[in-house]
């Protein structure tokens, strides 16, 4: 089982998590243009952006002389597998089984 601590780690800080929103609006930023939505200095935008790679969170790519930044979502994707697509189907159930009550019905 692949372990997930890095993305969990990454994803405790909230100008992480203010990262990932931004490359969610707007893929394949520059690191000015991720500066420019954070009161910290680059050095900082940098080593988030550092935290965000290791957790394979963000993925980058040359453009010229620019590097630009993506999201991957393959890691969220597993965390919501592991985690949390387990307990929605089991909600899920339960609400069903709360509408077929309130509504006196059952099933056929």
């Amino acid at each position: 089982m692949k372990d997930t601590d890095p993305v969990f780690k990454a994803l405790a800080d909230a100008s992480r998590r203010k990262l990932l929103d931004l490359l969610n609006a707007h893929d394949g930023q520059t690191l000015s243009e991720l500066c420019e939505h954070h009161d910290m200095t680059r050095q900082a935008v940098t080593q988030h952006l550092g935290v965000l790679e290791d957790a394979g969170l963000v993925v980058t790519k040359w453009r010229g002389r620019e590097k630009l930044h993506f999201i991957n979502p393959v890691p969220l994707q597993e965390i919501y597998d592991r985690w949390i697509r387990k307990f929605e189907r089991s909600r899920l159930k339960a609400m069903h089984e709360l509408k077929r009550r309130l509504e006196g019905t059952h099933d056929a």
